[in-house]
């Protein structure tokens, strides 16, 4: 066996929706062209202040915590499926007109509606791939759908580089167009699968894990007997705070750095993001299989630390690509090991709502980021950015090793009930 088939027999003997999740989330992927330059989009083909652009991007955010509690309560009771396409498709034709009002003040508001939909279908898509899945097989499948999204996010920022400077309408239509294309493979090739009862190759409720039967009452009463989720919620949140410096005060910095020439700079740095996922999702996956996923969450904020602080000290291209790859592992153990510690530990008649609610905590991270950020920047220096990220990072991340093993799932099923 060679060391190529080593790695990649982690992801064989997965569901067959599984494989057709990855080739959609390929294609979406490669069209993601409109929201990694979105800071850049505001603030010089707009015309927007920092603190303005990062206002914008904190309330196109804030739309999402409405919208994902809704899509939640709606995938619980009435199916993942339906919900995860027409939330997408909504999303994907509110976006399309924004490439022939490229330079409106239109747009930030058809972009936010976008986001609205979008965010809409998002606790489907946690819930579908829980469904689908086991404990045995979970990390893998989060791992392989990760790996999917950043092979095609490896052509996506090159491309999008190329069209934010000479043709600016097609960032839009380009978007709009893959995203279509990615939600008629789920649409046509995966199954739905009931609140109570998995698809496609998933447990039967009966030998689910103590940790995922489906229980009564609310989310909030399912989160009150399962702390942990509610404690790993608020550490999301901080890594999140951190993390979302890569798509606004990253792109300032190389463009404080480099000039005209930021923009380019920041699409290589995303291509290298994304090609660093590619090449060791994998390695990293089969290194870390048998390791609770709050430790490897802690692991990746040890590395978000590293790679997001060196910046404070990086004045040339090479070292920033250092620390893109630093930081990108953590991403990989992050991702990868926060979609199994949510479905590990959530009854499966709440998966649609547990998700919805711990990305909406964990999500304002997001939401409150750029804002802080372009307020910070604006008074004092993109540069001084780095350190608050360092401290932040490093913080939670012994956090996550503090709590690392309470309230952990079972990985292996539990028997049928006699």
């Amino acid at each position: 066996m060679t060391r190529r088939e080593g790695l990649t027999t982690v992801y064989r003997g997965l569901p067959t929706s599984v494989y057709v999740v990855f080739f959609s989330r390929i294609v979406n992927s490669v069209g993601n062209l409109v929201f990694p330059f979105l800071s850049l989009y505001l603030t010089t083909k707009l015309g927007l202040g920092k603190a303005e652009a990062g206002l914008f991007l904190t309330l196109s955010s804030l739309v999402y915590v409405p919208a994902s509690m809704i899509g939640g309560k709606i995938a619980d009771h009435f199916g993942r499926k339906a919900l995860l396409v027409g939330g997408m498709a909504l999303s994907a034709l509110f976006l399309a007109p924004c490439g022939f009002l490229s330079t409106s003040s239109w747009v930030p508001w058809l972009l936010i509606i976008s986001r609205f939909f979008g965010a809409l279908a998002e606790p489907a898509y946690g819930a579908l791939i829980a469904d689908l899945t086991t404990p045995a097989n979970r990390k893998a499948t989060f791992s392989l759908l990760y790996l999917g999204h950043n092979m095609g996010f490896a052509v996506g920022p090159m491309v999008a580089g190329f069209l934010f400077q000479r043709h600016l309408p097609w960032l839009f239509i380009g978007d709009a167009v893959t995203t279509l294309l990615s939600v008629a493979l789920v649409a046509w090739y995966v199954p739905d699968s009931s609140p109570h009862q998995g698809a496609d190759g998933a447990a039967e409720e009966h030998l689910l894990p103590e940790s995922e039967r489906a229980e009564s009452g609310s989310v909030l009463a399912v989160l009150r007997r399962r702390p942990i989720l509610l404690i790993g919620s608020f550490l999301f949140l901080a890594y999140n705070l951190v993390y979302s410096q890569h798509i606004f005060s990253l792109p300032i910095q190389t463009e404080a750095l480099f000039g005209g020439r930021g923009a380019v700079y920041y699409g290589t740095l995303m291509s290298v993001n994304a090609i660093t996922v590619v090449a060791l999702t994998s390695m990293v996956t089969t290194l870390t299989l048998q390791v609770r996923p709050m430790a490897s969450m802690g692991l990746a904020g040890l590395l978000y630390a590293l790679g997001f602080g060196m910046i404070y000290f990086i004045h040339s291209q090479p070292l920033l690509i250092l620390s893109t790859v630093v930081w990108t592992v953590g991403e990989v153990l992050n991702t990868v090991n926060l979609g199994v510690f949510i479905a590990n530990n959530t009854p499966s008649s709440h998966r649609g709502r547990v998700n919805a609610t711990l990305n909406v905590i964990g999500g304002m991270g997001w939401t409150l980021g750029p804002w802080l950020a372009g307020l910070w920047i604006q008074s004092h220096s993109v540069q001084s950015v780095w350190p608050i990220a360092f401290f932040l990072a490093l913080a939670t991340a012994l956090l996550m090793f503090a709590f690392n093993g309470a309230g952990s799932a079972q990985q292996k099923p539990v028997a049928a009930d006699s």
